[in-house]
């Protein structure tokens, strides 16, 4: 499976939640806020964000194996951040055979994120 069939499941995941409003980097909904890392000049944006009925904001990205995990790791500590700037979460959603490889990268680099399996 690519990213875009994971990004499937993903919202379809955020749409159960209680959301008021749902952001995707889809076709079919507004992309979701970027944002530009001062250190290494790189684009970041969640592959979707979700606001809950108490105001606070959520990102939530699809975590799969990467050969660099250097800029997943910026990513997801940039998305943490943002979120708890916002009183929201950081969500990285787990394939199978990509959940191993996301815990050791969130323990080894202290990321404040929920791990969901999708």
């Amino acid at each position: 499976m690519n990213k875009d069939e994971y990004l499937e499941k993903a919202i379809a995941w955020a749409e159960k939640k209680s959301t008021v409003s749902l952001r995707a980097t889809h076709k079919a909904y507004k992309s979701p806020k970027i944002f530009t890392s001062k250190s290494t000049k790189e684009i970041i944006q969640a592959d979707l964000s979700f606001t809950t009925h108490g105001g606070a904001k959520h990102y939530t990205a699809v975590a799969l194996k990467e050969e660099d995990p250097k800029t997943v790791v910026v990513k997801w500590k940039v998305l943490s951040f943002m979120a708890s700037m916002k009183r929201g979460q950081l969500h990285l959603l787990t394939p199978k055979g990509h959940k191993s490889f996301t815990e050791k990268l969130v323990n080894l680099h202290n990321i404040n994120a929920i791990i969901h399996s999708i």
